[in-house]
């Protein structure tokens, strides 16, 4: 036959490819196929009857039994094309018939045996390996060829002719062929995609797969099948999720000091990562913030169940939930391993033995219960209780790294679960030296109206560290702050006091918000290594530092684990401010981000402690939008922020809380443009008389003639020095509001040092000539450089007359 089709697996035949011709005993063409005609461009009409060594251009050595033109058995010649070139094929020549009368010559371009050859060793060695699964299939996804046994993935294995499906659910099998037909289709491979597959014939088994697609295709390029490297990563994937489990721990566990909020973050962590259902117990002490037993006491007698988690379903009918009490659920060595701090782990036959109790056994273990882990909430060697995960579903049982990641979870978070604790008992104390700490609570600045409360728990639960204050900076901005010291107490009151004393003392150097926060984190973190080791947990803060610009109408925010402000516009729209979160003052490792809004003149900012959310009405999952439409509404009426602030808190004795809750309401103003002027000059020695002359032209406009003579001085001074030494633009800015406050902006972030020069010094006197003819003068810092400003009273300096320099 001169040509065949595809095989049974829809494959296009190499053979097709193999040049084929008959000749006698002479060597002389009786047949001539048309893949020959085709390789050599010559027909069978062309050849036929002509020696075959006419189309030899290199002959070969002959052969001695003198058959077929005396031609070897096999071996690689060149042939001459039609068209006057060569091809150099591997030819083989066979009798046939067994008799020595006609040969079939066979022949191929050197190229396609050679890819023969290698395709072939490659595929074998692939196939005889057993470290990576390799499937190969054909174009209607039936498996040709593989290595994939058993012992390989742990599953039933793959053989030639089956499909997908019947190793495999259907759903994964119709997923992935739907891969594989868009490999063949488009010829883009995937590489290590990860797929979970899920076992046909064990149920609840699964893998994780980095699965590796390449289309197979003929010397042609027609497309003949797929080509799959399958890597079981199952174990690899385990370990990543055990980490992402630990990294949400971390991030989930400890947010509020509440023993129930926090064992609730715990259960529902835990759910669906490592098990199906979760239940935290605690000693009935740990709920009124008392000292739980010592752990070499061993388990406390009474445990009450806290919290607990099932997922998307409902807790199992006839285990104890939440709010009911365990007595004594365990003995002898559990207790034990539980007392080393270690997990236990336990199938259902073991829990009924340990439990001893056919009662308790029914109470506790939930239906379909065949693996538990029970892990000790210990912190600072007092047992809290324990955290206990049952599987039900997943039929694989809980192993040793399971128990050993649920120990190192349960660790963490019984820190998170004594910090409330600790909280709950310092919170027993009154509130009066708070109240006293805190600002005045009003203040009227050109910039910014501004109001704030405290409202402390209810019943006089304690003292604690909630604080706000209002700061007046430079330049007419304000400083607006809102915090929490983590804890309750008089520690929490003195750590209240130093840092709002440490905010105040960061204000003064003007510093972006987010570098405050940082360098208050500073502080915190040296507190904490000053605090004795049983109280260093307890040592933190969360803190909102906002600077309010009235002249460009900003407000530039940072956080630290503090709720967003909410803004009513003076049109009486209400929303939240976006700002980015950072971690709580003490948690350090991760950087504050500042965030800048616009707002605008009459508009209302409420910063407040997240106590707000513990109020009736306020709850957690609709108090931002109840706090946002209160202030909205609250805002429309021409009551005073003192008053809105009252009525949005409420009488504390009709509105109890269960936390101290500060509020700060600011009504923001804006500095009409006509009361400012800014230029910017070059740094050539001309600009100096260029800013004398603005500065003068803008001071007899605004009627101020009397601070012609001393601005001129300060301007002069302090523009000089920025062209000597900091180079340019030189940005000016005057602004008349209850004083004239006069900036020089420039690029160098040089700290300017006022000094008292020597009568023969020729220099050293700029910043001293600002001091004598300003009531005040400073310095802040930005990205872009530095900002010098100066202030003066609109009325003039008292003595402003007093000579300068010594005249002798």
């Amino acid at each position: 036959m001169d040509k065949v089709g595809s095989n049974c697996h829809g494959q296009r035949s190499p053979l097709l490819d193999v040049a084929a011709a008959v000749v006698d005993r002479e060597g002389r063409v009786i047949r001539w196929s048309s893949t020959a005609a085709d390789l050599l461009g010559r027909a069978a009409q062309q050849v036929c009857g002509r020696p075959i060594r006419d189309l030899v251009a290199e002959a070969p050595p002959t052969c001695a039994d003198g058959g077929a033109g005396h031609l070897p058995s096999e071996g690689v010649v060149p042939l001459r094309l039609g068209s006057g070139g060569t091809v150099d094929v591997d030819f083989r020549v066979l009798p046939l018939n067994g008799t020595a009368d006609e040969y079939l010559v066979m022949a191929a371009p050197v190229g396609t045996t050679g890819d023969w050859d290698i395709g072939g060793s490659f595929l074998r060695a692939l196939l005889a390996q057993d470290q990576m699964g390799i499937a190969i299939h054909d174009a209607d996804m039936n498996v040709v060829r593989t290595n994939i046994r058993s012992e390989m993935f742990e599953g039933p294995p793959l053989f030639p002719g089956t499909r997908l499906k019947d190793v495999i659910i259907a759903e994964d099998a119709e997923m992935i062929e739907l891969l594989f037909r868009e490999v063949m289709e488009t010829g883009v491979p995937f590489i290590r995609k990860r797929l979970e597959i899920h076992s046909s014939t064990v149920t609840g088994h699964q893998w994780d797969l980095s699965v590796s697609a390449f289309r197979l295709q003929d010397i042609h390029g027609t497309p003949s099948g797929i080509a799959v490297t399958v890597n079981d990563t199952t174990a690899q994937q385990r370990i990543r999720r055990q980490m992402d489990l630990r990294h949400e721990a971390a991030l989930r566990i400890g947010s509020r000091l509440d023993v129930v909020s926090t064992a609730q973050e715990l259960a529902d962590v835990l759910v669906p990562e490592l098990g199906d259902l979760t239940a935290v117990d605690v000693s009935d002490s740990v709920l009124v913030g008392d000292e739980p037993r010592n752990i070499i006491e061993g388990m406390p007698p009474h445990l009450v169940r806290i919290a607990t988690s099932s997922g998307s379903e409902d807790w199992p009918q006839g285990l104890p939930g939440a709010g009911k009490t365990l007595t004594e659920p365990f003995r002898g060595a559990h207790i034990h391993q539980l007392q080393l701090g270690q997990a236990l782990t336990l199938d259902g036959e073991a829990l009924a033995d340990a439990l001893r109790d056919p009662r308790a056994t029914e109470r506790l273990l939930p239906v379909l219960g065949h693996s538990v882990a029970v892990a000790p909430l210990l912190a600072r060697g007092r047992l809290l209780g324990t955290v206990s995960v049952w599987r039900t579903k997943r039929p694989d049982p809980l192993d040793d790294s399971e128990r050993s990641l649920l120990t190192e979870i349960a660790s963490r978070a019984a820190l998170g679960i004594d910090n409330a604790r600790r909280y709950t008992r310092e919170h027993r104390a009154a509130a009066a030296l708070q109240e006293r700490l805190l600002p005045r609570a009003e203040t009227d600045t050109a910039g910014l109206e501004t109001a704030g409360i405290y409202h402390p728990a209810a019943s006089g639960v304690g003292i604690s560290g909630d604080w706000f204050d209002a700061i007046a900076l430079p330049s007419l901005r304000v400083a607006l702050v809102i915090g929490d010291v983590i804890g309750h107490g008089l520690s929490a009151t003195a750590t209240m006091g130093r840092l709002r004393t440490a905010v105040q003392t960061f204000a003064d150097l003007e510093l972006d918000p987010a570098e405050v926060l940082t360098r208050v984190e500073d502080l915190v973190q040296r507190l904490a290594a000053e605090t004795p080791d049983e109280q260093r947990d307890a040592v933190g803060a969360t803190c909102l530092y906002a600077v309010y610009d009235p002249i460009a109408g900003t407000c530039t925010l940072a956080s630290a684990g503090q709720p967003p402000p909410v803004v009513v516009g003076p049109d009486g729209t209400a929303r939240h401010i976006d700002i980015s979160p950072g971690p709580p003052l003490g948690v350090g490792g991760v950087p504050f981000e500042s965030s800048t809004v616009t707002l605008q003149a009459g508009s209302v900012l409420a910063l407040y402690t997240d106590g707000l959310f513990g109020l009736e009405g306020y709850n957690i999952v609709h108090g931002m939008e109840r706090l946002t439409n209160r202030l909205a509404v609250l805002t429309g009426s021409d009551q005073s922020l003192a008053a809105i602030g009252r009525d949005l808190i409420g009488d504390p004795t009709d509105r109890p809380s269960r936390d101290d809750v500060a509020l700060l309401l600011a009504r923001t103003r804006i500095i009409p443009e006509e009361n400012t002027a800014s230029w910017q000059f070059p740094a050539e020695p001309a600009s100096v008389a260029d800013a004398r002359e603005s500065v003068t032209r803008q001071l007899e406009l605004w009627e101020l003639d009397d601070l012609v003579l001393s601005t001129e001085l300060v301007v002069s001074e302090l523009v000089t020095n920025a062209i000597r030494y900091a180079g340019g633009p030189v940005g000016l800015r005057l602004i008349r509001e209850n004083v004239l406050i006069c900036e020089v902006a420039d690029p160098s972030n040089t700290q300017p040092r006022l000094l008292r020069a020597a009568p023969t010094d020729e220099g050293g006197r700029g910043l001293f000539i600002v001091a004598k003819c300003t009531s005040r003068w400073g310095s802040r810092y930005s990205q872009h450089g530095k900002t010098i400003w100066t202030e003066q009273p609109l009325e003039g300096l008292p003595d402003q007359m007093i000579p300068l320099f010594d005249v002798a």
